[in-house]
């Protein structure tokens, strides 16, 4: 991993492609592992188990928590790559509201589960909380109880309504300004074991504002899939490091422009991460929580997987419009180690849509 920066790709599951898309996720298992292999080729940490994984979105507390166990052993056996994991809620029943300390029995189990298998756990936002807390005192309360019973540092995870609209008003305000001030008088408070806040709210000058008011040894760690260049290169008053969806597909890449940074070139680094900014912007276009499609669409394309299959029957959620265009964008950033198969794997895909017959 670099040493300028902490750096995470938050990588996607491949899905079995002849599972039924209706009967709960189904993942092939070599496939997807080997991917994890291919990040850590490239130089970057894993994030395992989380938004980009299609947490919320078709994969289940069950197939998470054996992700989670198999990606442990997978990086204890390449000699402890470096890898973190979503802790979530997502094993609460959703037919009625949580309590709050249903939410923090919930981040507790699944805590536990990441650390036994050596990951660095990342507290994510929760749905249940969201939908049952009141206001900030509420936030205060279920993360304050789960914190400070945690002996190893943990990171945390603010995911802004843009990627699920379900955590609208997370921290108990809709203000986003409000709302990370919030967060970070929580950092404050519990400064011994946070380590980290992963901030996805695709709004830069929100992310630099709460960049500067982290205590000393809390870092801020940038998910924001369409400024990340400018986070990661920083200000003189500080940077962010990363955990992004976007890394998955921009694995290689991303890890020759951290090089740049570990030799104090920040022109290099600009200079190979600027040029993929216009498709990570489509791939993260409204509305955001469909990204994961790009992803899963570009591993494809990059013959990382066979098939373009999602968990969920989840690829049917981008046009077949978008999709050319993120072939056009990725082929104009170089970001495809073979342009022509990538061609020739799309062609069937616009057949099928009645394009190019």
């Amino acid at each position: 991993m670099s040493r300028a920066r902490t750096a995470y790709a938050a990588v996607h599951v491949v899905a079995d492609p002849l599972a039924d898309p209706s009967g709960g996720a189904v993942l092939d298992w070599e496939a997807t592992l080997a991917f994890r292999h291919h990040v850590w080729n490239c130089g970057l940490g894993v994030a395992e188990a989380m938004d980009t994984a299609q947490r919320g979105s078709g994969l289940g507390w069950a197939t998470a928590h054996e992700l989670i166990v198999r990606t442990g052993a997978e990086a204890a056996a390449v000699g402890g790559g470096p890898w973190c994991a979503g802790v979530g809620t997502d094993q609460l029943p959703t037919a009625r509201p949580a309590s709050l300390d249903a939410v923090v029995d919930a981040w507790r189990a699944q805590l536990a589960v990441v650390a036994e298998a050596g990951g660095v756990p990342v507290i994510m936002a929760s749905r249940a909380l969201a939908a049952v807390a009141e206001g900030p005192d509420d936030y205060h309360r279920a993360y304050g109880t789960l914190l400070a019973e945690v002996t190893e540092p943990v990171l945390l995870h603010w995911l802004g309504e843009p990627f699920d609209p379900a955590l609208a008003g997370y921290w108990g305000h809709r203000d986003v300004h409000k709302a990370a001030d919030e967060l970070a008088g929580l950092c404050r408070d519990h400064s011994r074991v946070v380590a980290g806040v992963k901030v996805s709210v695709l709004d830069a000058a929100v992310e630099v504002e709460l960049r500067r008011s982290l205590p000393d040894g809390v870092a801020c760690i940038t998910g924001d899939d369409f400024n990340y260049p400018e986070l990661i290169a920083g200000d003189d008053q500080g940077h962010s490091d990363a955990l992004l969806g976007i890394f998955d597909p921009l694995a290689s890449v991303a890890g020759r422009a951290l090089c740049r940074l570990d030799e104090g070139d920040v022109v290099g680094f600009r200079a190979l991460l600027d040029p993929t900014v216009p498709l990570a912007r489509e791939v993260f276009r409204s509305p955001t929580q469909n990204y994961k499609v790009g992803v899963v669409f570009l591993a494809y394309l990059a013959g990382h997987q066979d098939h373009f299959r999602m968990v969920a029957g989840l690829e049917s959620q981008r046009s077949i419009t978008h999709l050319t265009e993120v072939l056009r964008l990725a082929t104009s950033a170089g970001i495809l180690p073979d342009p022509d198969r990538a061609a020739a794997r799309m062609r069937p895909l616009r057949t099928l849509a009645g394009l190019d017959a």
